[in-house]
């Protein structure tokens, strides 16, 4: 993660940073629960693109992923 968090310096604002942040974390929750992080974000970012409700949001989670 050490080249990770160089490029995280160039998130450009504080927001960028935060958003950083918050795919970083869900990139790495991932591979703790033994997903393939390209395949679950793939997924979910298709879902959300497709309408997906916002009351539902937490079966996008990576611990709620069915491939």
């Amino acid at each position: 993660m050490t080249i990770t968090r160089k490029n995280s310096l160039f998130a450009g604002s504080d927001g960028g940073g935060r958003t950083w942040a918050t795919i970083a974390t869900m990139l790495q929750t991932a591979k703790m629960n033994n997903i393939d992080p390209l395949a679950w974000l793939s997924q979910t970012l298709e879902r959300i693109a497709n309408g997906w409700p916002s009351s539902e949001i937490d079966a996008l989670m990576p611990w709620n992923y069915a491939s």
